[in-house]
């Protein structure tokens, strides 16, 4: 779909409730971001790995609660996850990433043909629940621009391992205005699910982050005057956790 048509879809359905959008997407309908979107309902990353991994991958998104906070997970074979509603994990999300030994081969907008009776899914909680919740609560969130992700980064805050899953823990960045920031740590902290409070404000390098304007991941974003770096654990801990482990599939 061009980005152009992309974007004006994105903006119609901002008042679009979850379970349309959830049809869309599983029709192949929509394929664009979805923060801001379905803005009552919480979020999720998913990540699906072969059985044989399933019982370390879960272990250690226990042991990291706050970067992989699990909202739920399939039974081995199974794409359905009815805890969360009517969800088919083949088909709900707008893009898939294929990753073979670690790198990413392609993206999908559905994976029906590439689903395995092993595979298990496991569904993690997303920061993109909170931006609605700072905006309407008076947080002055500067936008990065359409199109673009939020920065991340790798730190030097080390995950608690299971099996071939260790690494250390990514986390996002947003500028908050100094005023903000003890309100944006009140806010946070009651979505435990979607990462909760910051892990750190301020300085970077204390994490092990350089350079600001050199992201890991996602798209910079310059610190103006009167604005703080504040970081949240991120999802992509998982991620990075799995290219490290170098699965087959």
């Amino acid at each position: 779909m061009p980005r152009q048509v992309t974007s004006l879809f994105y903006d119609n359905l901002r008042l679009t409730d979850a379970d349309k959008l959830r049809r869309l997407v599983r029709t192949g309908a929509y394929e664009g971001r979805t923060d801001g979107l379905a803005r009552s309902k919480l979020q999720a990353n998913v990540v699906i790995v072969p059985r044989r991994f399933a019982g370390d991958f879960h272990r250690f998104c226990v042991r990291n609660p706050q970067a992989c906070p699990l909202v739920g997970v399939s039974r081995a074979g199974s794409p359905l996850l009815p805890a969360l509603g009517d969800i088919d994990i083949r088909t709900d999300a707008p893009q898939y990433n294929i990753h073979r030994f670690g790198e990413v081969i392609r993206q999908r907008t559905d994976i029906i043909d590439l689903w395995q009776d092993d595979f298990a899914a496991f569904a993690l909680g997303s920061a993109l629940t909170v931006k609605a919740a700072l905006v309407e609560k008076g947080v002055e969130l500067r936008s990065i621009g359409r199109g673009k992700a939020l920065p991340k980064f790798r730190t030097k805050i080390m995950t608690r391992g299971a099996g071939p899953f260790d690494g250390e823990m990514v986390v996002s960045m947003r500028p908050i205005r100094q005023g903000d920031v003890d309100k944006v740590r009140a806010l946070t902290a009651r979505f435990p699910l979607a990462h909760g409070s910051p892990i750190h404000v301020g300085e970077p390098s204390i994490i092990g982050i350089g350079d600001l304007m050199a992201p890991d991941w996602g798209d910079a974003v310059e610190i103006m005057d009167g604005d703080v770096p504040v970081f949240w654990a991120s999802s992509l801990t998982a991620q990075h956790a799995l290219a490290r482990a170098e699965l087959a599939t």
